[in-house]
């Protein structure tokens, strides 16, 4: 009796996946085949299951899937054609094309009158001989191109540079790939890297590109034909465009040696590639090694360093293996330790550029951020503590110099570990004697160690005492700029010591400005070399603290400027110090209000009470953000979002992401933060970085999304791009007013096309609105109520209309009779569009309306929270409210702005009791342009 409930059961789930099939819900007709074969132990009914399954898996492109379960049915059944046939498509879009015929003329001899199984044939066979004549005519076209580019008397350049570019081209093609692979390729590549010239050498480079990219198998053939050491010397080649080439090759061969077979031409015999994880440590090995290289070149070393970051630590903390960041410090962290320990023009020193320090720092960060425990982080320390000693103890000056140097760079990156290592006896009071050196170079070792010591607190109490008066008498007497720069520096981190608190002043009245003059006079004097204007920067970036700093600076517009110039020039390092300068000048970082009843503690148990300064008020903030916006600081921060430099560290994105959302914090400067690459910019920064940047990245975005057309804010693709950080908004995690405005911007593109409904549907943003349809807040419930009415337009979500036991239906319908005028007309919008497009919904609200009535308002109806909701969308037409004008706002004015109504967050969600934070525009109403599309016009 069992067993036959059983089968029925296979047996109905059989015939609901068969209906989701012809619905079009492959994915649903799948789920059901598959646990109808958990149910099923009957052969035959099993094969027709197996036969389904790969029909579900050829809709949804998942081709080896689907020959496997064709197979499967095949092995049941030998004469079955449907599974053949099904088999056969699937190794066509697999690339086995002889399988492929062989499966349909195994059809045709079943059923010889089947004209589908013969036009089938038909078509394949002519694309096998398509392709034949193709490889026969690549054949010869790839041993033409390597006759022309490795024949020493070929003098004619430009049919050299074509053949190279060939070459290239067809290597970027998976058939072109595996035909220069296959044809010795290889070897003749091997020849070109060996004839030293960089115009051969490149060629060959972007054609191994080309043949590793995504091929495990081929990679790791090229990487035992190449060997590691010839790979690492061209990498350290003095010719950078070559060195660059060798850089973007090891990481694609790396990126392919971890992610597996994707593009894989696997053969009849499914051949099996051994673990990697040998290759990765012999490359990552020979790599350490040209870090410590003398006949390396600095550039060589900086790509060695960007790959080391790239590749060594864990993408995310959910990886629980760290083997490879273990292994590298233990096998090389002497050798990265020997680059940020160089000191230039002294004897022996390693060939470095102005980056090569900086990309150390982040190297070593990373590492060290990679342990997971004290034991791994105590070994990194004691490494740390023996390196720096073996220069510092019975060594000449030169050794000490290595040593302080060596400081500086651990206190940039792990502070921990620089901290450890600078307690080491002699360390501090040898700093403090070289700054008073007599020579330039020296002096410059020792004034940088003591800024960086200087920005740690454990650390600051005792430079303020020691170090400070010594400072003063280098910045005054010193005949370098050079010099007096760095000790400026020093002087402006210890000055701004009490960060934003008015009454914590270090220095007297007025000297702040004295050293933000002189910053901004070196800043803007060109004549000056990149490296030192540097510095000018670093200073601003502490003394922007003050806000008689910041509203000086931003009257500057030549000091502005040089400083956005500095932003996008090769000197990288300059990255944090522009944002941490712009993050102070528009007073995006973190403050809370104190509580009326703590302060009144504090001043009775006379604690300190840290006082706003009056120039960093509201209006004053406003005031710099435009002029800022006006010099040009968007171009800035979109050329800095660019960068691949290490120096652009994660905390570094996250500085740039609060500028950017201070930025947009005006509805009327959107439209200008749009127009020069804000928009574009802020789709990498809020997907990538710490939480916190992304979070703000996002809001950022949903502002620009409230109040502008998205379709010219993001143009193309690029509209796609911004659902995933715009549903990241709605974690119950984010505040209310986060969550308000991912709902709102979320809102204005469900109502653009039914592609942008299915990909907030496929973020899985229906649950989390579904859920703010019950917040107690009445902004954030009408937001979501209105995000449900464009998402409604959508068939997936008006069948969770229909859903058994689901009572979504219900609250439409409860919502329709609220009070509130907005929530009501929402919700009967959502009910009139749900009626007007899937009909059956219209039976069912007599059955809601009759039902037993709830209580008399949302939180006395004793629903529990549904399980699934229709997603973020914009109101249409028929739930269109006109705008209130007493809570409008301006936003209607803003450029390029999208139809509907405004409103400004509430005083709750904004968290000022002095009122609204901001205004955001409700998406009511369809966009205008709009009426003949999907919604049918209401």
């Amino acid at each position: 009796m069992e067993a036959a409930a059983a089968a029925v059961t296979a047996g109905q789930l059989r015939e609901r996946g068969n209906a989701e099939f012809q619905a079009g819900d492959h994915a649903a007709a799948l789920a059901a085949y598959t646990e109808a074969l958990s149910l099923c132990d009957a052969g035959p009914e099993r094969a027709v299951l197996h036969r389904n399954r790969a029909a579900c898996y050829l809709k949804l492109e998942d081709y080896t899937k689907a020959e496997a379960d064709a197979s499967k049915a095949i092995e049941a059944d030998g004469r079955d054609v449907k599974a053949l046939f099904r088999r056969s498509q699937a190794l066509q879009k697999l690339g086995r094309l002889d399988q492929a015929v062989s499966d349909l003329q195994r059809c045709l001899s079943l059923e010889p009158k089947n004209k589908a199984f013969q036009e089938a044939l038909r078509a394949l066979g002519s694309s096998m001989h398509e392709k034949m004549k193709t490889m026969s005519c690549t054949d010869s076209k790839v041993e033409q191109m390597f006759q022309i580019l490795l024949d020493h008397e070929e003098n004619d350049a430009d049919k050299k540079q074509k053949a190279a570019q060939n070459l290239i081209v067809l290597a970027r093609e998976e058939a072109g790939a595996e035909k220069i692979f296959q044809s010795d390729g290889v070897r003749l590549l091997t020849q070109l890297l060996d004839t030293a010239k960089a115009d051969l050498m490149l060629a060959a480079l972007r054609t191994l590109v080309g043949l590793c990219s995504g091929h495990r198998s081929r990679t790791t053939a090229i990487l035992a034909e190449l060997g590691a050491p010839r790979l690492s010397a061209v990498l350290g080649v003095e010719h950078e465009q070559v060195s660059l080439a060798a850089c973007n090759l090891l990481h694609v061969m790396f990126d392919s040696l971890k992610e597996g077979l994707q593009k894989d031409f696997r053969g009849k015999d499914d051949a099996v590639v051994l673990d990697s994880s040998k290759d990765l440590k012999l490359l990552i090995k020979h790599l350490l090694e040209l870090l410590a290289l003398e006949g390396a070149s600095a550039h060589g070393r900086d790509n060695a360093l960007n790959l080391l970051i790239k590749v060594v630590p864990r993408k995310s903390p959910k990886e629980t293996n760290n083997s490879m960041s273990l292994w590298v410090i233990d096998q090389g962290l002497k050798k990265i330790l020997e680059v940020g320990s160089t000191v230039c023009g002294s004897p022996g020193s390693l060939p470095v550029t102005e980056n090569s320090r900086m990309s150390a720092s982040v190297l070593l960060s990373k590492l060290y951020d990679d342990l997971k425990c004290d034991a791994e982080r105590e070994n990194f320390h004691h490494l740390c503590k023996d390196y720096v000693r073996s220069w510092f103890e019975g060594q000449e000056l030169v050794g000490k110099l290595r040593a302080i140097q060596t400081v500086s760079c651990l206190l940039q990156g792990p502070s921990d570990a620089g901290n450890r290592v600078l307690e080491l006896e002699g360390i501090m009071d040898s700093v403090l004697s070289l700054c008073a050196s007599v020579r330039e170079a020296h002096q410059l070792v020792a004034v940088e160690a003591l800024i960086h010591a200087a920005d740690k607190a454990k650390r600051a109490s005792f430079i303020t005492a020691n170090g400070v008066s010594l400072l003063k008498e280098i910045y005054k007497h010193s005949e370098r700029d050079s010099i007096r720069i760095r000790a400026l520096v020093g002087l402006c981190k210890l000055g701004s010591a009490g960060g934003t608190d008015f009454s914590m002043k270090q220095f007297a009245e007025g000297s702040t400005l004295k050293l933000a003059k002189q910053c901004r006079k070196w800043l803007c004097n060109e004549a000056m070399d990149v490296g030192t204007r540097r510095w000018a920067v670093e200073g601003l970036a502490y003394l922007t603290f003050d806000a008689d700093v910041k509203e000086e600076f931003v009257e500057d517009k030549a000091a502005m400027q040089a400083m956005f110039h500095l932003a996008k020039s090769e000197d990288r390092s300059v990255l944090y110090a522009v944002a941490s300068t712009l993050v102070n000048c528009t007073n995006s970082y973190d403050h809370e209000e104190p509580d009326p009843q703590m302060l009144e503690l504090a001043k009775y148990a006379k604690q300190h009470i840290p006082e706003q300064h009056p120039k960093d008020k509201p209006d004053f903030v406003k005031r710099r953000v435009r002029k800022l916006l006006t010099a040009g600081v968007v171009s800035a921060l979109a050329c800095m979002v660019k960068s691949e430099s290490p120096a652009l560290t994660n905390s570094c994105r996250e500085l740039i992401s609060r500028v950017f959302l201070a930025l947009v914090e005006e509805a009327e400067d959107r439209g200008g933060v749009v127009a020069q690459g804000g928009g574009k910019a802020l789709i990498p920064l809020s997907l990538e970085g710490t939480e916190v940047g992304q979070t703000k990245a996002a809001q950022a975005l949903a502002k620009i999304t409230i109040t502008s057309n998205p379709e010219m804010a993001f143009p193309g693709e690029r509209i796609y791009e911004v659902v995933r950080p715009l549903v990241s908004l709605l974690r119950l995690q984010r505040t209310g007013l986060e969550n308000f405005e991912g709902l709102m911007a979320l809102t204005n593109l469900a109502g653009i096309s039914e592609r942008l409904r299915q990909k907030i549907l496929k973020e899985k943003a229906v649950p989390m609105i579904e859920g703010y349809m019950f917040e107690e807040h009445e902004l954030i419930r009408l937001a979501a109520t209105e995000c449900m009415c464009n998402m409604a337009m959508s068939r997936e979500v008006q069948e969770l209309f229909l859903a058994e036991n689901s009572d979504r239906l219900k609250l439409m319908v409860l919502y329709s009779g609220e009070e509130d005028e907005k929530l009501r007309r929402a919700a009967s919008g959502t009910l009139a569009m749900l009626t007007a497009l899937h009909p059956p919904i219209c039976k069912r609200i007599p059955q809601v309306v009759s039902a037993p009535r709830w209580g008399g308002g949302t939180r006395d109806t004793g629903a529990a929270p549904v399980t699934q909701v229709p997603s973020p969308g914009s109101r249409d037409s028929l739930s269109c409210p006109q705008p209130d004008r007493a809570r409008a706002g301006c936003l209607g004015a803003a450029e390029g702005s999208a139809e509907g109504s405004c409103c400004p967050a509430d005083s709750a969600l904004a968290g000022d009791p002095a009122g609204p934070a901001a205004e955001h525009q409700h998406g009511a109403a369809a966009p205008r342009g709009r009426g003949g599309d999907e919604h049918g016009g209401g």
